[in-house]
């Protein structure tokens, strides 16, 4: 079972919450903003949904 995770680029402020407190390194900035770059690590904490200020993230389970 894994997740998809998808970042809301119009939502994202850039603020690297998510970065700083997922525990496999999901995210990674890229232009200013979060990107998902290692989306098959995701855990489904929803660790960076409860800290995106934004709600730029959605994961959803595959």
């Amino acid at each position: 079972m894994g997740y998809n995770v998808t970042v809301d680029t119009e939502k994202c402020t850039g603020d690297a919450e998510c970065v700083d407190v997922c525990p496999v390194e999901v995210f990674e900035m890229q232009d200013g903003k979060a990107e998902p770059a290692n989306a098959d690590e995701c855990l489904g904490c929803e660790s960076c949904v409860e800290v995106c200020e934004a709600d730029a993230i959605v994961i959803e389970e595959m």
